[in-house]
């Protein structure tokens, strides 16, 4: 057989949600297919670069379907090449991980069957997987990269493309979102075909409008923690207008089931979660995940005058609450919570006598806590902003105008921006998130 040469036919210009791309469009004389790559960035030369090779599902990247997870992985390739501000996604046309669309929907009739998607592949006379990856590096190589970070949870991808010249000196997973006509599927590619994907976490949770995603955790996720304080997540759900509670003091629900459960998954992700008292007073909160499989963060109340009962639901379960006072904060009330298993740490104070964030945060750093998660309320995400002491920001906005206490009381000394920002429905609530970054005004 001829040896395969790849020719780059044109490329232009592919403006995005996420971000503006160059595709190119490749032919090669092998088939008769035309193959694509979708570039951010400038990558000739590269060395590791961010690429997903992703080969063509027109079922669930084009219309949606629900019975694998193509159509996520693309997205969240693009979005995430997007943030990275350089890479690329190559897209192969093999359907059907190579036996094309019509036995592809062949195969989902016999597993409607029973079948699982290996089975269903031999029974119509397939291999598992047919893909091949060579195509793909030729592209890598007409692009001039040097060697890949690569999107897949597929660890033959890796060793195809490894086989093929292309150096993978690392790789991302690609977490899936889980429903009642994926969840078998995604069991078969992790027991049968490899994919790194724990098979006990692979359960289907109830249908759900767009899905949960929780693919786009790892995004959220605590990062590295600065030298003197924790890595800050600063999450808060608020209203299209702004408001985050009816009033002042009043606990308002804001958040639907689906964005609850992401706000349990965040807790466990983080060491130590930290709300006002103002939260602990209104809300009576656990701090707990709950929802969610997952260790509970240490639980923090910055309480500058001590008012938080020892009755309170933070002291019903380990562990119990860190408490932020001044050294002018009430010793019989100390007495009383320390009594009921608290510990109060005493800090210095501001000029109107509340808690020193930065001595506070500093204080959590030495205790061993790398990651915290702010949730609230106006005050201490005010207090926060503005002194810049979020490293990302996660918020949910839920679908309703609300007469109501603003999230941010005061005028900022300096405005934030989210970079490497993300979007994501659950349910009817859109949550927002990305990394801080400062602008002074």
């Amino acid at each position: 057989m001829e040896a395969l040469r790849v020719w780059q036919m044109t490329c232009t210009r592919i403006p995005t949600d996420a971000g503006e791309f160059q595709l190119c469009l490749y032919r090669t004389n092998w088939d008769e297919k035309e193959h694509l790559a979708l570039i951010c960035g400038e990558i000739r030369g590269g060395e590791n670069v961010l690429v997903r090779v992703h080969s063509e599902c027109f079922t669930g990247d084009v219309i949606g379907s629900r019975r694998c997870d193509c159509g996520e992985q693309l997205k969240h390739s693009i979005e995430l090449v997007a943030a990275e501000g350089q890479g690329v996604i190559i897209y192969l046309r093999q359907e059907g991980r190579g036996i094309g669309l019509l036995n592809k929907l062949r195969a989902y009739n016999l597993q409607d069957e029973g079948y699982d998607t290996v089975d269903a592949n031999l029974m119509l006379g397939h291999e598992a997987d047919e893909r091949d990856y060579t195509v793909a590096a030729h592209i890598l190589r007409e692009l001039d990269v040097r060697s890949i970070k690569l999107l897949t949870n597929n660890p033959g991808k890796i060793e195809s493309l490894t086989a093929l010249g292309i150096p993978v000196t690392g790789r991302l997973s690609l977490l899936p979102s889980i429903n009642q006509d994926n969840a078998a599927y995604l069991t078969t590619k992790a027991e049968r075909m490899r994919h790194l994907l724990d098979p006990a976490k692979l359960q289907p949770t109830q249908p759900r409008r767009n899905g949960e995603a929780p693919w786009f955790l790892p995004a959220i996720s605590p990062g590295p923690s600065p030298e003197n304080r924790p890595f800050v997540t600063l999450s808060y759900a608020q209203s299209l207008n702004g408001a985050i509670t009816v009033r002042r003091g009043e606990n308002t629900v804001l958040s639907n089931n689906q964005s609850m459960a992401l706000t349990h998954r965040l807790r466990a992700a983080h060491q130590a979660i930290l709300v006002g008292i103002g939260t602990a007073l209104a809300d009576d909160p656990r701090l707990t995940t709950r929802l969610v499989p997952g260790q509970n963060p240490q639980p923090v109340v910055v309480d500058s005058a001590l008012r938080l009962s020892p009755a309170a639901r933070l002291m019903a379960e380990p562990p119990l609450p860190w408490i932020a006072a001044t050294e002018d904060a009430s010793r019989e009330n100390e007495a009383a919570l320390t009594a009921a298993g608290a510990r109060v740490i005493r800090l210095p104070a501001t000029a109107e006598g509340k808690v020193a964030l930065p001595a506070l945060l500093r204080w959590l750093k030495n205790a061993g806590i790398d990651s915290l998660m702010v949730e609230g309320g106006a005050a201490i995400i005010t207090s926060f902003l503005a002194e810049r002491l979020v490293d990302r920001l996660v918020v949910t906005i839920s679908p309703q105008i609300m007469n109501g206490l603003n999230v941010i009381q005061a005028t900022l000394p300096s405005l934030p921006r989210l970079e490497a920002r993300h979007s994501q429905w659950l349910g009817d609530d859109i949550i927002w998130w990305g990394d801080v970054q400062w602008a002074e005004r």
